[in-house]
C-alpha cells in the first residue's frame, strides 16, 4: 500500500534579511524539508537580494503574488511590509504569517487585514516570536482574564537609540532600571524596535489596551529577557524566556525564526506540535 503524496507546501517570502535567510536554513535541514517550496521573495531593494533561493523569483510589487498559488506568505521585513504587503498576500495565499507584529498596534491596519481575510477565506497568523507561553496564554483568553502583564528586559545597549535614553543613564548603570510601564499599545507606538512582541502578547490574551508593558534596562544581562505572567479564571501562569540574538543581525532573536520554522513545519507535517 502506497501512502498518498501531498503536494509540496508553496511559500512565499516578505523580505531577506536575518530571520528570513535562517528560516530559509533551518528548512532546508529539519525533516519537512521536501515538503515545503519557497517559490518567491519579496524585497524593497531587488540588488542587494543575495543567494536567494535557486527557483524562487524575486518580487518588488504586491501585486506580483497574484498566479503563484502560494499556500503561506510569510513576513519577517519590518512593520512597514506588514501594511504594503498584507492585502495582498491574503488575496492570493491561505496564510498571511506576521512576526513584525508591532504593525498590528495600528487598530485600523488590522480591522483591514481581518476584514481581507475574512472575504478571501485566508488566515492572518501572528507567530509567537521571540515568547513563550502564548499558546497557554491564548487558550487561557477562553475564559476571563484578570491581568496580563510582559515586562521586557535588556542590557542597557539594547535600548540605545531609543526614548529610553533620555529616561535612563544607560552608560552608567550598576542595577536593573525600568524606565516604562504602560498599555502594549503605547509600548509598541514609543519603542517600535524593541516592545514590538509586546503585541503578540496583548493580541493573545486580553488586547493591546489593557496589557502592561513594563520595559526594564539591566546591565548584568546579556540576552534579551521576557517575564509574561497572567491571572485569571484559568489559574496563574508565569513564563520566562531568555533569547539569544541571531549571529546575522543581534538585534532579532534565534526564537523569532524558530517560531516562524515551527509554524511552516506544523503546516505540513503529520504531527503538529
Amino acid at each position: 500500500m502506497t501512502a498518498r503524496r501531498r503536494k509540496p507546501l508553496r511559500i512565499g517570502l516578505i523580505g531577506w534579511g536575518a530571520i528570513n535567510r535562517h528560516v530559509v536554513r533551518l528548512l532546508s535541514r529539519s525533516v519537512v524539508a521536501e515538503a515545503v517550496s519557497i517559490v518567491a521573495i519579496g524585497v524593497r531593494s531587488p540588488e542587494r537580494a543575495q543567494d536567494i533561493p535557486a527557483d524562487a523569483s524575486l518580487l518588488t510589487d504586491p501585486q506580483q503574488l497574484a498566479g503563484l498559488d502560494l499556500d503561506i506568505v510569510a513576513e519577517a521585513a519590518g512593520q512597514p511590509a506588514v501594511a504594503l504587503w498584507g492585502e495582498s498576500a491574503l488575496r492570493q495565499a491561505g496564510a498571511f504569517a506576521v512576526t513584525s507584529a508591532g504593525a498590528l498596534a495600528d487598530t485600523a491596519l488590522l480591522e483591514r487585514l481581518m476584514s481581507v481575510a475574512e472575504a478571501a477565506g485566508s488566515q492572518l497568523v501572528v507567530t509567537s516570536g521571540a515568547l513563550a507561553g502564548i499558546d497557554a496564554l491564548a487558550a487561557a483568553s477562553a475564559l476571563p482574564l484578570d491581568e496580563v502583564v510582559h515586562a521586557i528586559v535588556k542590557p542597557p545597549a539594547a535600548w540605545r537609540g531609543t526614548p529610553a535614553e533620555r529616561l535612563v543613564p544607560l552608560d552608567a548603570l550598576t542595577a536593573p532600571a525600568s524606565f516604562f510601564i504602560g498599555s502594549a499599545r503605547e509600548a509598541a507606538r514609543r519603542f517600535p524596535q524593541n516592545a514590538n512582541v509586546a503585541v503578540i502578547s496583548a493580541l493573545a490574551g486580553i488586547g493591546l489596551d489593557r496589557t502592561r508593558v513594563e520595559l526594564i534596562a539591566d546591565p548584568g544581562i546579556a540576552e534579551n529577557c521576557h517575564r509574561l505572567s497572567a491571572h485569571g479564571a484559568f489559574g496563574r501562569l508565569s513564563v520566562t524566556i531568555e533569547n539569544r540574538p541571531l549571529a546575522d543581525n543581534p538585534k532579532s532573536s534565534e526564537m523569532a525564526a524558530l517560531s516562524l520554522v515551527r509554524m511552516i513545519s506544523n503546516s505540513v507535517s503529520p504531527l503538529c506540535r
